[in-house]
């Protein structure tokens, strides 16, 4: 697969935001003729939230997992800690996305079972003495998943004003699971099925 087919054209109301997920590198650029090469992606203008869908500085509280989950979580962190640090550096973010996308040929997991994935994984990764976002967490999310034979629902999007990147998973309708309120603001760009986003999160409706 070439380095173009796997390259994502996020298109925002004033410029063009392209992200490679071989190389990991992202460019923006102002909005002139032509787009790059890549699968296009359409970003809404960001709504104004005058505060009240802003970030936290610091992760949620811990929630209540099950013991089982807790020590699954384990084996996927470290897992997930070796992809990350082992291997060439120019392509670590090719390779979390990869691992991130392990599960895609299993049954999808159940919201709860998102829920505890997250939550199991946010507990034992507290240990990791490295860099640990929102990538490393979400992969290591759904390496879990996977070990216990689901499909996870991970995301890779960009949202605008400002231009930023974030990596989360949803449950079955395209919610983000333990996430922000402002995850909502950010448009997916890449899924387990790859480059460009999800077309079941436009389609399924919950009940």
């Amino acid at each position: 697969m070439s380095n173009a087919s796997r390259s994502v054209v996020a298109l925002t109301p004033h410029a063009c935001v392209t992200i490679d997920y071989d190389t990991g590198r992202t460019e923006l650029r102002p909005l002139s003729g032509q787009p790059p090469a890549g699968t296009v992606v359409q970003v809404a203008a960001a709504v104004p939230t005058w505060g009240t869908t802003d970030a936290p500085a610091t992760l949620p509280r811990w929630a209540p997992v099950p013991l089982r989950w807790r020590l699954a979580a384990l084996p996927a962190v470290l897992l997930t800690t070796a992809v990350r640090t082992c291997g060439p550096r120019r392509r670590r973010f090719r390779r979390l996305v990869r691992l991130a996308c392990c599960g895609r040929y299993f049954t999808p997991a159940t919201t709860r079972q998102v829920h505890y994935a997250v939550r199991a994984t946010r507990w034992a990764s507290r240990a990791i003495p490295t860099r640990w976002a929102c990538l490393e967490q979400s992969a290591a999310a759904a390496v879990l998943l996977a070990l216990a034979g689901r499909r996870g629902e991970w995301r890779h999007g960009v949202a605008t004003d400002p231009i930023r990147l974030h990596a989360w998973l949803v449950n079955r309708y395209g919610r983000p699971v333990e996430e922000p309120p402002d995850t909502s603001l950010y448009t997916p760009t890449h899924t387990p099925d790859g480059p460009g986003p999800d077309l079941r999160d436009r389609r399924e409706t919950p009940p």
